[in-house]
């Protein structure tokens, strides 16, 4: 088996190439681990958004058992009987 020696700028160019791929894998892997970290979060966000529809339907029970049907006017704090 005959071996040559490849020129430098050769092994320079693989090498180049070499460490472009490394700098890839590398940023892939980082971006991978912040898409986990962006869902994690989204999915705890997505919870609170839940929870705070729930605590919204039960006070706005709440509000119909104490008050009746009607409408509320939120900027004047009113209540307004329906007819």
């Amino acid at each position: 088996m005959s071996t040559k020696k490849l020129l430098p700028e050769e092994v320079s160019k693989l090498e180049g190439f070499q460490a472009r791929n490394n700098e890839l894998v590398v940023n892939v892997g980082a971006t991978e681990l912040r898409i986990d970290a962006l869902e994690r979060q989204k999915e705890e966000l997505l919870e609170k958004f839940q929870d705070l529809q729930k605590d919204q339907a039960k006070f706005g029970q709440d509000l119909q058992e104490k008050y009746g049907d009607g409408n509320l006017d939120l900027e004047k704090g009113e209540f307004t009987a329906a007819e």
